[in-house]
């Protein structure tokens, strides 16, 4: 199955993001092998990498995020397609 990375930006509310981070974590965590890795950026962000059919299929499954159904914090998405070719970790892909 294709590697997709989805990036999100945060809107400035961190008391609403810090409420609701850990039913965002535990709603993560029953993702099971749907997210390969996932976690915040030092840009007020985060990074995370799926394994899905379509780039459909993951904005999909991030419609169902706490931080977008109870707090309204994501301020932005994007969900591109990624082939790991390189690096340390290519083999784990």
């Amino acid at each position: 199955m294709p590697y997709f990375v989805a990036t999100y930006q945060y809107t400035a509310d961190t008391d609403t993001r810090d409420t609701v981070r850990p039913t965002h974590r535990e709603w993560l965590g029953d993702l099971g092998e749907t997210l390969v890795i996932s976690g915040p950026t030092d840009a007020d962000g985060a990074f995370l990498v799926f394994e899905a059919a379509d780039a459909q299929a993951v904005r999909t499954v991030l419609e169902e995020d706490p931080f977008a159904l109870q707090g309204g914090i994501i301020a932005e998405t994007t969900v591109v397609g990624w082939t790991p070719v390189l690096g340390r970790l290519r083999d784990s892909f």
